[in-house]
């Protein structure tokens, strides 16, 4: 045209037609193949065939090599293509870690960059210290109480929550208010669209809420629930993290299900095995192995310490029953006057009386420096949410609930207490801190041990300052660990104690998070009131990987109300327990919805202690009937799983990293990058012009050395190299190459070809190696180990054929192509229908449901309207649906080699 020659070119590869000028082109003829191009080419197809086959990567590019029930954890996850399940897996198999081997494979996978993790405020450090250990990941802790601080720095259009791709925030701190005492709309307002609104619509790509039962609500109007409907539809994956989802209370359940797929669960009558299965993950304990195949788990044992009040004690026995009898009298006060927040400071002051005399008298002096103030104004405790209180730990407890109201006559009280405490302090150690000495001398023995790692329990600072003091003072090495430390100190108090510390002190706030096996021996030295939560510290050490049997100590002073209830309460958990086949209450009860229990168990003890029998016995028939039912649900939740120990073994020499080294490293030169060999890393010139220096693909290397750069396919350079294959097409020459390993006997042409499935919305691949020899006879076997040396084996070009890719040879491997690929094409389609049918089974229950509550409204031209607009929307998608059923096939070569030269072909 007007002198110019132009051309229309199709891309096969990227389905697009560009025009081109003609002296920018050049004939298929002089196309020139390289080593490279085939090194890349045949790695590349493996690794992309691998992955579509359900390769995890997540095993291969972290240093975790997974148990066999978290490698069915993801497996299970990564085998359909709605990614919204519940790990409902029983307390202590590691749900956080399989949590964090889905959001890696995601990640690796090219499907997540920007991750949300909603966990109770006590797990949040646990969240990171795991994420940041196991999988190199970090994560922001965002405290939206410092958002409106930061606020000023920033414009006030801002989504603050985009600031981070990987953040993690405390449940309660986010969820909605409705109102609030003395708040403005406005104020309501800011507060919240910038805790939740905002958070809602900060684009994730995967959210992960622990603890996730808590988000049932009893109501689809309560706050937890609302915070949960969002963040459920905010993204299009989503984890929940539970090991007691189903407690008995079928609605919360439904509205938790519901949360992973609204379509599946319209209504309660959904909740079926069958409907529930498909998105719930989980594994007992009981079936639980290692990588051996043997038992995850060893047995235990704990028992309850009582200790004798001497008669150099009399003073602190004094302190106790004074205390005791404040209580009474403070409770009975505070139920009058229908003052919670009293209620709950007396319970917190009969625990720390029981804990230390150091505890009680710190207190006791916060107290009346506050009821000195002139006018004691409402403290945030007074207005604080129940739910966030009961997950706070004691010494976080005390500190608000100290500041609380109190009645006419406290002041006097607390100041004869406060006396009393003091001169109790003055003259001497505590009864239970010369027990837990005498009895890590005694532990010693029995263990002959003299090295023996010990882990102290407290609830209450002081009393962790008092037991550190005096334990150094007798010539032990010690550590502590509390709530007020940040994880960086934490990290070197947990490594200290890992290392030569014997002992650490640790309070339940700086208990989250631990993982200690490499100790076995516990005290609890004061004991929460329930004891579901003796259970959580237990399992700080009880842990997968705990090569000892553990033995847990529970100091308890004698004669008190708290050692009679908790000796007849134990009895009856044991029973419980035992009747069941359950190891502990604490499996299938959620600790923090336990506290109420207890904490009105231990108080009518000390109003009535005649009546702690019967007290106990109600208590048991609560739990009785909350066991059973978990119980009868267990059916709801169970998988069949058989669970691989080989599987699990086979991940940690798996050659993907192998196979992605090569194909980046021949393919970037190729594609107009470089790859330079640097010693034992790379030097890497990426397409877009980026740079990586001291660039390894290997996890180990990655982990001991800090000055390289690990490449995986996390790196979506890397991935744009490996998915961009070329195709082979009639007129491009045939190279002949000589691959290490194969006999010379083996003669004849080897390709490699694509098979694709392409609908609307969908699209997948799988690889097929094909080898026909020289008298035309196919070989699948050979050409699949032609195909596994050319990724591992050292490989020569020796020339081009003589013969042309069109004549017979790129026919006869076509036809054998097509002819083996149809089983492999079957499978795809196959797998293709199935999600199509699956998709209209959701569509049609979710009409038929909600077609039957239109019709149970009472206005005929309402419920008109609603069945109107609901076929409608029906109609729409089952439009979408019958559009991707038409699925359209693909075969194309992407490599075509000539193995071995025959007779009189030009090298």
């Amino acid at each position: 045209m007007w002198g110019d020659v132009a051309y229309r070119v199709w891309l096969p590869g990227r389905d697009a037609v560009v025009r081109a000028r003609e002296k920018d082109l050049v004939s298929l003829g002089s196309v020139q193949p390289t080593v490279e191009h085939v090194l890349h080419t045949a790695a590349a197809a493996r690794l992309l065939d691998a992955l579509e086959d359900n390769l995890l990567l997540a095993p291969v590019q972290s240093s975790v090599v997974p148990l066999p029930h978290q490698l069915y954890a993801l497996n299970r996850a990564m085998a359909r293509h709605r990614i919204r399940y519940l790990l409902a897996d029983e307390v202590g198999l590691g749900k956080t870690i399989e949590a964090g081997l889905i959001l890696r494979e995601l990640k690796l996978r090219g499907m997540a960059k920007r991750i949300l993790v909603v966990a109770p405020k006590g797990l949040v450090r646990q969240w990171q210290a795991e994420m940041r250990l196991h999988f190199g990941e970090s994560f922001q802790f965002v405290e939206p109480a410092e958002l409106s601080a930061f606020r000023q720095w920033r414009s006030d259009e801002e989504n603050l929550w985009r600031l981070h791709d990987q953040v993690i925030c405390s449940l309660d701190s986010v969820k909605p208010l409705d109102g609030r005492r003395g708040w403005t709309l406005e104020q309501l307002s800011t507060y919240n669209r910038e805790r939740f609104e905002n958070l809602i619509s900060a684009s994730w790509d995967l959210v992960i809420i622990d603890e996730a039962h808590r988000m049932g609500g009893s109501t689809d109007q309560v706050a937890r629930y609302k915070l949960g409907a969002a963040l459920a539809e905010a993204a299009p994956y989503l984890l929940l993290l539970s090991a007691t989802p189903h407690q008995g209370k079928t609605d919360q359940f439904h509205r938790l299900m519901q949360l992973l797929d609204r379509d599946s669960f319209p209504d309660e009558s959904s909740v079926t095995r069958d409907r529930v299965r498909p998105f719930v993950i989980r594994t007992e304990k009981r079936a639980a192995i290692d990588g051996e195949g043997r038992p995850l788990f060893k047995p235990r044992m704990t028992r309850l310490h009582p200790v004798a009040w001497q008669g150099r004690h009399a003073a602190q026995r004094r302190l106790y029953e004074a205390i005791t009898e404040y209580v009474r009298h403070g409770y009975n006060q505070a139920l009058a006057a229908k003052q919670r927040h009293v209620g709950f400071l007396m319970i917190l002051m009969q625990r720390l009386v029981t804990s230390s005399t150091g505890a009680i008298r710190a207190t006791l002096e916060k107290r009346l420096a506050l009821l000195n103030q002139p006018q004691l104004q409402p403290s945030l405790f007074e207005t604080a949410d129940v739910d966030e209180w009961a997950e706070l730990d004691g010494q976080a407890q005390v500190d608000l609930a100290v500041e609380a109201r109190g009645w006419q006559t406290e002041k006097a009280e607390v100041e004869v207490l406060l006396e009393l405490a003091r001169s109790t302090e003055a003259q001497g150690t505590d009864a239970k801190a010369e027990t837990l000495l005498d009895l890590i001398y005694k532990l010693q023995q029995e263990d002959a041990d003299p090295q023996l790692k010990v882990l102290v329990f407290t609830e209450f600072v002081p009393t962790q300052t008092m037991l550190a003091a005096l334990l150094e003072t007798r010539g032990f090495s010690v550590a502590t660990l509390n709530g007020g430390m940040d994880l960086e100190a934490r990290t070197r108090a947990q490594q200290a104690f890992a290392r030569d510390v014997r002992i650490l002190v640790s309070t339940d706030a700086g208990g989250e998070g631990l993982n200690l096996q490499f100790c076995h021996v516990i005290v609890n030295f004061d004991m929460p009131w329930n004891p579901m939560r003796v259970e959580q510290r237990i399992g700080r050490v009880d842990r997968i990987g705990q090569p000892h049997v553990v033995r847990a100590i529970n100091l308890v002073l004698e004669d008190t109300v708290e050692h009679r209830v908790r000796e007849v309460l134990e009895a009856k958990l044991a029973v419980i327990a035992e009747e069941f086949g359950v190891d502990k209450a604490a499996d299938v009860m959620d600790s923090v919805e336990a506290d109420g229990l207890f904490d009105e168990l231990f108080v009518h003890g000390l109003q009535n202690p005649d009546a702690i029998e019967a007290e106990c016995n109600a208590v048991a028939s609560h739990l009785r009937s909350a066991v059973a039912e978990s119980r009868r649900n267990v059916d709801l939740l169970a998988g069949n799983q058989e669970l691989d120990a080989e599987g699990a073994r086979k991940w940690r020499d798996h050659p993907a990293q192998f196979w992605l080294e090569r194909a980046i490293t021949t393919g970037l030169p190729g594609k107009g990058g470089a790859a330079t060999k640097d010693g034992d890393t790379w030097r890497l010139r990426w397409v877009d012009g980026s740079e990586t220096v001291g660039a390894c693909f290997d996890a180990r290397t990655a982990a001991s050395r800090p000055d390289v750069e690990w490449v995986t396919l996390e790196d979506a350079r890397a991935r744009a190299v490996v998915a961009e294959l070329p195709r082979c097409v009639d007129g491009q020459p045939l190279p002949v190459v000589e691959v290490g390993g194969l006999p010379d006997t083996v003669r004849g042409v080897w390709s490699l070809w694509q098979i694709g499935l392409s609908a609307e919305g969908f699209g997948r691949r799988r690889f097929l190696a094909v080898f026909v020899t020289d008298e035309g006879r196919t070989f699948m076997p050979t050409a699949r180990r032609i195909w596994d040396l050319l990724v591992t084996e050292r490989i020569r070009l020796v020339g081009l054929s003589s013969e042309k890719v069109p004549g017979r040879r790129f026919q006869d491997s076509k036809r054998a192509a097509a002819a083996n690929g149809e089983q492999v094409f079957a499978e795809l389609a196959e797998e293709h229908a199935a999600r199509i049918r699956e998709e209209r089974d959701r569509a049609c229950h979710a009409y038929e449901v909600r077609y039957q509550a239109i019709g149970r409204i009472g206005l005929p031209s309402v419920r008109e309207y609603r069945r109107r607009r609901l076929r409608a929307e029906h109609e729409t998608r089952m439009a979408r649906l019958d559009a991707a059923e038409i699925r359209v096939p693909d075969l194309h070569s992407v490599l075509m080699l000539r193995v071995g030269s025959p007779a009189g072909d030009a090298s």
